[in-house]
């Protein structure tokens, strides 16, 4: 494990410093989808959709409406993306896919920014059961992180030995949840909960906040700050970086590990950002075309899906 964390410090170090990356053999993979028809819906979003007595399509036509009566988001998402080096278009495919099948878009971005003070009045504390997350993280399972130097790799590293060590387990004496660490220890108001117009959760800004802080110079998050973290989340001028940085580091992540360039299909990085772990899903890409002897193409989920077959319609925005 540690040693392909320190593969993806090498990686996020070279982008970060501008150091010179061998090049590799890279398949481009064309904009479009792989499946002819929509891959299910999770009966999740399908759950939540009806319990807000709407439809998917009635949650797409409202995103839509909010980028294209929203001028100062959609000028802010093109200069972010310039910014990181990204088609913008990614930007829009994310946002549209959060908003069509895990929550509803509000009118103007504004009304995010009002949502975020309201939960801001409170302090915002990171622990489970008593216990907080800067003490959890001094617990000796998790000293091999300690020795990587980035972000992303350092809460990684920590996130796959919760998943490795104490998930659904018993350690010391404590009782530990079968659930994500995110969700046990970076969503304090209420599991799976996340937030802004990008969705993102704590633990995915935490990760991203040295790649942020390399491009914009945004001050740097911290896990003894949860207000900190959470405006940079809910705020839409703060969050847009944090969802550029993981939608960047997600078609980083499949030309370092898996070869592929990902960067010209807003459906795939759609799909990883709708997914996580991008460097988990490389990798395991790889994996697979190495056993085959044969590349095995990444396939998109039905939410990157419907980005690909709307690309036109999105694309419109930018204009």
């Amino acid at each position: 494990m540690f040693a392909f964390r320190t593969s993806i410090a090498i990686a996020t170090l070279a982008l970060l410093t501008g150091m010179a990356i061998p090049a590799q053999a890279l398949t481009v993979v064309e904009p479009g989808n792989r499946n002819a028809e929509q891959p299910k819906i999770p009966g999740a979003s399908r759950n939540r959709t009806a319990a807000l007595k709407t439809t998917f399509e009635r949650k797409y036509a409202r995103v839509i409406a909010l980028l294209e009566n929203d001028k100062r988001l959609m000028r802010n998402i093109k200069t972010v993306s310039r910014k990181f080096d990204i088609d913008p278009i990614h930007m829009v495919g994310a946002i549209v896919g959060e908003h069509t099948y895990n929550v509803d878009a509000y009118d103007r971005a504004q009304t995010y920014y009002v949502k975020a003070i309201a939960y801001l009045k409170d302090s915002i504390n990171f622990r489970y059961h008593g216990e907080d997350i800067d003490d959890f993280i001094k617990r000796p399972e998790f000293a091999g992180c300690d020795t990587l130097d980035d972000s992303r790799s350092i809460w990684s590293c920590r996130e796959d030995v919760w998943e490795e060590t104490f998930r659904g387990k018993s350690v010391d004496g404590d009782k530990f949840p079968n659930d994500r660490f995110s969700a046990v220890f970076f969503q304090p108001f209420y599991a799976g909960q996340t937030f802004g117009i990008g969705q993102l959760n704590p633990l995915t800004a935490l990760m991203m906040t040295d790649r942020v802080n390399a491009v914009t110079g945004a001050r740097k998050l911290s896990h003894t700050n949860g207000k900190r973290v959470y405006r940079a989340i809910m705020d839409p001028k703060e969050t847009l970086p944090y969802i550029a940085a993981t939608l960047a580091t997600a078609i980083d992540d499949y030309r370092e590990i898996a070869d592929f360039d990902i960067s010209k299909n807003p459906g795939l990085t759609a799909t990883l950002y709708n997914t996580g772990d991008s460097a988990g899903r490389a990798r395991a890409l790889a994996a697979r075309s190495k056993r085959a002897g044969r590349k095995i193409r990444p396939e998109e989920n039905y939410y990157g899906w419907l980005i690909n077959e709307r690309e036109d319609e999105l694309r419109k925005l930018l204009d």
